[in-house]
C-alpha cells in the first residue's frame, strides 16, 4: 500500500535522513538566491556554493529516499520471513488515496527537475565567468586573473577565448577542469603555470569570431617615448608606421599575411615555441617551400600551423617589461620625470625580487626615499610628495607584473608581439633559416614597418605628424 512507502520514508532512517537533507538545501538554496536578487554580493564562493555545492548534495537527499524506501522493504521481507513480501512498493491506482499522493509525488518530482535544472545552468554561467576563473583559485590564478583585468580584453569572458562555442569543447574544457581542481586541492599544480597552453583551441575558431584579416587592414602609426638613464632623464622619441595589412579585393600585404586564407604555414619548434627549427610554407596551389635552420635539431620538436597566437601569444595576459611600463608611467605624469635619475633608479629598485608585493612596496618606498635623502637633500625635503608618489606608482607596477608566489617574474611570459621582450619576428625571419638552395626567409624589417624616427630627441617627423 501507499502508506508503507510514506512510513519507509518516516520510519526509515536513510530514507529520513535524505528527506532531511534535500530540505535543508533547498531551503538554503533558495535563501542564497533570494540574497543575490537583493543585490548581496558574496564573490566567486557564493554562487559556487549556491549552483554547484549545494544542487549537488540535494540530488544526493533525493538519491537516498528511494534507496532508503528499498532497504524498509527487506527488512520487512526478512521480519515476515516470507519472500510473498514484494521488495517494491506496490501502487494500486484504482484506490482513490493512492491517486492522489501519485499526483503530488509526480508534481514534486516535476518541481526536482526545475530546481536541478536551474542549478544546472545557473552552475554551468557561473563556472563560465571571470570571477570563477580568476578568483575561485585565486593564488593559482592570481597572475592571470590580474593581467586580465587591464587588458584590451577585460570584458571579454574567459570561456569566449579558452572554450569558445560548442558542446565538444565546453565538455572537454570541463573534463580538463576536474583534473585541474584535484591539483589545486593537493598543491600539485606548477608554478609558475607553463605556456603555451598546447590544448588551445585553433585560434580561428575563437579569435576570429571578432578579429578577421578582413576587418584590420592598412597602416598604424605607433610613437613610443623612451628616457634616458641619465639625470635629466632624457626623452627619446621612436614612430613606426607598422604595416598591418590584411586582406582585401585579393590583395592580402603586411603582418596580416601570414593568416591569409591562401597562407599555410606549418612550423616545428620546442615545447615554449620561443625556439623554431623548421618553416613550411605554402600559397595556394604553390608548391611547399621548407626551410630550416641547419643548427636545429633535425628530430623532435613540435609541429603546429601558425594562427594569430603565434605573434598575439599574449593578448589577454599582458605582462610588460620593467623599462616600458615606468616610461609610460612618466609619459602620463604618474612619475615626475623632473626627478633626477628617476629612470635609473626606478629600473634598479623594481628589478629586484622581492618575497612579496607588500615587502616590495616597503622596500621600494624606503628606496626612493633613501637615494635621495643621500643624494640630493634638498629634492628630498622639498619634493617628498613626488618621490613618494613616484614610488607608490613603482610598487603598483611591480604588483601587476611580478608575482612572486607564483614564481612569476618579469620574463617569465614574454611577449611574441614585435621583438622587445622575446625574438618575436627573429623566430622565424632571421639568416639562419634556409632553403636547400640557401633562400632565406625574408630579413627585410620594411616588410612590417618603416622607422620614420628612432629614439631621437624632438625629430623632426613629429612637427608633421603632430603639428602645433
Amino acid at each position: 500500500m501507499f502508506k508503507n512507502f510514506l512510513a519507509s520514508i518516516t520510519h526509515n532512517s536513510v530514507s529520513f535522513i535524505g528527506t532531511a537533507i534535500a530540505v535543508a538545501m533547498l531551503v538554503l538554496m533558495a535563501s542564497l538566491f533570494a540574497m543575490e536578487l537583493w543585490g548581496f554580493e558574496g564573490g566567486p564562493y557564493i554562487g559556487i556554493l549556491t549552483y554547484l555545492i549545494l544542487p549537488m548534495i540535494f540530488v544526493f537527499g533525493l538519491i537516498l529516499i528511494p534507496i532508503g524506501a528499498v532497504l524498509y522493504r527487506r527488512k520487512l521481507r526478512r521480519m515476515d520471513g516470507s519472500e510473498d513480501t514484494p521488495l517494491l512498493p506496490v501502487f494500486d491506482l484504482n484506490v482513490k488515496a493512492t491517486r492522489r499522493w501519485m499526483l503530488i509525488l509526480a508534481a514534486a518530482t516535476m518541481l526536482n527537475i526545475v530546481i536541478v535544472a536551474g542549478a544546472t545552468y545557473k552552475g554551468v554561467h557561473v563556472m563560465e565567468t571571470v570571477e570563477f576563473c580568476g578568483l575561485a583559485c585565486h593564488s593559482v590564478m592570481e597572475p592571470e586573473h590580474t593581467a586580465h583585468a587591464r587588458s584590451p580584453h577585460s570584458r571579454v569572458a574567459c570561456a569566449e577565448c579558452h572554450i569558445g562555442p560548442g558542446a565538444d569543447w565546453f565538455v572537454k574544457s570541463k573534463l580538463d577542469g576536474a583534473w585541474q581542481l584535484v591539483s589545486v586541492a593537493f598543491d600539485l599544480y606548477p608554478r609558475p603555470v607553463p605556456t603555451p597552453l598546447h590544448d588551445l583551441r585553433p585560434a580561428r575558431e575563437t579569435c576570429e569570431q571578432c578579429h578577421w584579416p578582413t576587418k584590420f587592414v592598412g597602416d598604424k602609426l605607433k610613437v613610443i617615448k623612451h628616457y634616458e638613464e641619465d639625470e635629466e632623464n632624457t626623452e627619446l622619441t621612436t614612430a613606426l608606421l607598422l604595416k598591418v595589412g590584411g586582406s582585401r579585393a585579393n590583395n592580402s600585404h603586411g603582418i596580416h599575411w601570414h593568416v591569409d586564407r591562401d597562407v599555410d604555414i606549418r612550423y616545428r619548434s620546442d615545447e615554449t615555441r620561443e625556439e623554431i627549427y623548421e618553416i613550411e610554407f605554402t600559397h595556394g596551389e604553390n608548391e611547399t617551400i621548407t626551410y630550416a635552420d641547419r643548427r636545429a635539431p633535425e628530430d623532435g620538436g613540435v609541429w603546429r600551423s601558425m594562427d594569430c597566437v603565434d605573434c598575439h601569444n599574449r593578448p589577454s595576459h599582458i605582462y610588460e617589461s620593467p623599462g616600458p611600463a615606468i616610461d609610460e608611467a612618466m609619459v602620463s605624469g604618474l612619475i615626475d620625470r623632473t626627478l633626477p635619475f628617476v629612470k635609473r633608479e626606478s629600473l634598479r629598485i623594481i628589478k629586484t625580487e622581492y618575497e612579496s608585493h607588500e615587502v616590495a612596496r616597503d622596500a621600494i618606498n624606503g628606496e626612493f626615499a633613501a637615494f635621495y635623502a643621500a643624494n640630493y637633500p634638498d629634492i628630498a625635503n622639498e619634493r617628498a610628495e613626488d618621490i613618494a608618489a613616484a614610488a607608490t606608482v613603482l610598487g603598483d607596477i611591480y604588483s601587476v607584473n611580478v608575482f612572486p608566489g607564483m614564481n612569476v617574474w618579469w620574463d617569465t611570459y614574454p611577449n611574441h608581439i614585435g621583438h622587445e621582450q622575446s625574438d618575436g619576428c627573429f623566430r622565424c625571419h632571421r639568416r639562419s633559416m634556409r632553403t636547400a638552395d640557401r633562400e632565406q626567409v625574408s630579413t627585410d624589417c620594411e616588410n612590417c614597418h618603416v622607422l620614420l624616427a628612432e629614439e631621437e630627441e624632438n625629430p623632426d617627423i613629429m612637427s608633421v605628424l603632430r603639428p602645433e
